[in-house]
């Protein structure tokens, strides 16, 4: 099978390690692992390494406690904020870990290295599993579309090996008092028409972006909506007949119609050092919509702001009326090394991270919220964090994965083809002509790379 690995770059961005060869693991018609009832596992010892990030160590600390308490197992927990130089090397060794958190898209690309030779354990059978403590299935629990994409199931097929972790979904920030639901006179649009017509409502130009970078999850989420799921799929692996289709033409037409509406100004600020000046025109009234991600609210924390201004947030406006919302998402992931020992406790391990009680660990114990995919988790965040984290249970739907990755093209680079492209089209430098066969030409010769 061929391996359409991706890597996670989030909304505005993102050496190679290798561990022994180990089996795939069972084929996903086996027999599923235990349910993991609590107390069952006293005297067994479970190795787990997690990634020291910005949500800090102890919601780690917090969730072994709380597992051990549940079954009577002992935990090992080993952290580090360069975990792959740590556990590596232990696992060339033999001396395999039984659960990491570790996500794909780090620049040493652990994963994608142990996914090409068969060294993580295929987890599909943990979706059926009962969640540790409570009475409904992983599967049952986890967002539609954190799972079935080409992070999840890297093969290409309906087999797990990377389990979706704490997530942050990108859209568009505005402000709601311009709006009816802030009081405001403007009706929030909820199809690319509806948004469009709003020039003919308001002098305050419709579009803004931070560095167009940014555009990288604004476009996914585009390409979901104009071909649905499977269109998504094959577009991230550069299929031809995608990229020259009539619903990728709609695509350009509506990239085409934001950089006229876009704040003029934009390009001159779209760099390291200025973007958080376009980011202050949502604050000011200079823009009425920007695409970013959750982290926006906390940079903008002390900026200045119009009276009345507060942070909305919602998913791309449809292509027609009815017709399917899309927010990106990127999300982290967890996995079982192939070569671990004690994989049926890894399991059970897996399904309580989906808990309630984990996800209010995870969104709690750190100072900022790590929040898992999971139904139901939205009441229990800040108001803040309720604004982007409530776009799926308004009805959007989740867009999952990025590029795939090949061998190296000399001269091509997907990203700024399809992103910082807006920067010239915004200034009239380049047609959306040019736009869509600079793309094009980049996806034939990645193509032939895979």
């Amino acid at each position: 099978l061929t391996m359409a690995l991706t890597l996670l770059a989030g909304c505005g961005g993102s050496g190679s390690s290798s561990a022994p060869a180990a089996s795939s693991g069972p084929a996903s018609g086996s027999a599923s692992a235990p349910a993991g009832a609590e107390g069952d596992y006293a005297g067994q010892t479970l190795k787990v390494a997690a990634i020291e990030t910005a949500y800090g160590t102890a919601i780690w600390e917090e969730i072994v406690k709380a597992f051990e308490a549940k079954t009577g197992a002992t935990v090992e927990l080993t952290m580090d904020k360069n975990l792959e130089d740590v556990i590596d090397p232990q696992m060339k060794a033999g001396n395999f870990y039984d659960v990491v958190h570790l996500a794909a898209g780090r620049e040493k690309a652990l994963p994608e290295t142990l996914l090409k030779e068969n060294a993580i354990e295929e987890v599909t059978d943990v979706l059926g599993m009962t969640v540790l403590g409570e009475d409904v299935t992983v599967g049952e629990k986890i967002i539609p579309g954190f799972t079935g994409n080409l992070t999840t199931n890297p093969y290409g097929d309906d087999r797990v090996f990377l389990m979706p972790m704490f997530y942050g979904p990108c859209g568009l920030f505005y402000n709601k008092a311009n709006f009816t639901e802030g009081g405001g006179e403007l009706e929030l649009p909820t199809t690319w028409d509806e948004f469009f017509a709003l020039a003919d409502k308001t002098d305050i130009p419709l579009f803004t972006y931070p560095v167009a970078g940014y555009l990288d999850a604004f476009t996914y989420a585009m390409m979901a909506e104009v071909g649905g799921q499977e269109f998504f799929n094959k577009a991230l692996q550069y299929d031809e007949k995608v990229w020259s289709s009539p619903e990728m033409d709609q695509m350009f037409d509506v990239l085409g119609k934001l950089a006229e509406n876009t704040n003029p100004a934009t390009p001159s600020y779209a760099n390291g050092d200025n973007f958080q000046k376009n980011q202050q025109m949502i604050l000011d009234n200079e823009a009425l919509f920007m695409p970013n991600g959750n982290w926006v609210i906390g940079e903008m924390a002390d900026a200045p702001r119009a009276d009345g201004f507060e942070w909305g947030f919602m998913a791309l406006p449809a292509m027609e009326e009815g017709g399917d919302r899309y927010s990106y998402t990127f999300f982290e992931q967890c996995w079982i090394p192939a070569g671990a020992e004690n994989k049926d406790l890894a399991k059970v391990f897996m399904s309580y991270l989906y808990s309630d009680e984990a996800a209010q660990i995870f969104a709690t114990a750190g100072s900022t919220p790590a929040v898992q995919p999971i139904t139901g988790m939205t009441d229990k965040l800040s108001d803040d964090n309720k604004v982007y984290y409530s776009v799926y249970d308004n009805g959007a739907k989740a867009a999952i994965g990025t590029f795939a990755t090949t061998a190296p093209v000399e001269g091509v680079n997907i990203k700024q083809d399809v992103c910082f492209t807006m920067d010239s089209v915004v200034n009239g430098t380049k047609t959306v002509d040019d736009w869509k066969a600079a793309v094009q030409k980049s996806c034939a010769a990645l193509r032939a790379a895979l």
